[in-house]
Parts: C-alpha cells; structure tokens; sequence
C-alpha cells in the first residue's frame, strides 16, 4: 500500500514556499502580545462575573463597636510558626472601636488593648 502523499501531494505539500511561512510565523509572534492582553480582559470579565454571581448570595453582616469577634492567626503571626495543627481563628476579641470603614482596634476580654489596628478581612464574628 502506498500512503497518500507519495503518490499524491496534499495542496498544503504542494503550495509551501519557505518565505510565505517565515511571514506568516512573523505575523503571528506580532499577535502574540495583543492575544495575551485580550485573554488577559476575558480572565478579568470573567473573575468579575464570578464574583458578581457569589456576592448576590451573600449577605454581610457589619461589626460594629462591642462586637465579639475571632481573628486570623496566619495573619496575627506570619512568621509561619504555628504548625499544621493550630487552630486557624484566635480569640475570642472586642471591638474596641472602629477607627475607619471596616478597621477596628481590639481589646481582649480582660480590657488589654490589642497594639495594631485589624481589618475586617482578618475578622469573624464570635458567636456565644
């Protein structure tokens, strides 16, 4: 049996010239920058919708001044010393008072204050 090409040649065997493919490679690493930044606008619109469709969903719940709350202890100690095991939340804490939209400085229970400012990110609210 002989294969196909050998006997007859493909139109794409038969039209290939060195030169149409070195300028058709040229054109396309040109692209190469302008297909990055579209795919980079498609993963952006699409991060956004995701978020749009969860943050229907969920309703937030503000802390406000009192508020017992739990803070991340990734955060509270980034020097990674804390082990697999330990537990991921600290406290539980006191809003001491809310210094800005979403930043509150913290007491513990006994009334001690906490020495920086925490953002709400960091926070949970601590259920009784």
């Amino acid at each position: 049996m002989i294969p196909v090409e050998i006997g007859v040649q493909s139109p794409r065997v038969v039209h290939f010239t060195e030169d149409n493919n070195e300028e058709g490679l040229r054109c396309i690493l040109d692209l190469v920058e302008e297909l990055r930044d579209k795919a980079a606008v498609r993963v952006a619109a699409y991060q956004q919708r995701v978020s749009r469709y969860y943050n229907k969903r969920v309703s937030p719940r503000p802390l406000r001044q009192g508020d017992l709350v739990l803070r991340n202890s990734a955060v509270a100690d980034p020097t990674g010393t804390r082990g697999k095991l330990a537990p991921a939340w600290e406290g539980p804490y006191k809003i001491k008072r809310v210094l800005r939209p979403r930043t509150f400085k913290l007491e513990t229970l006994g009334g001690r204050e906490i020495a920086r400012a925490w953002n709400a990110e960091h926070l949970r609210k601590y259920y009784q």
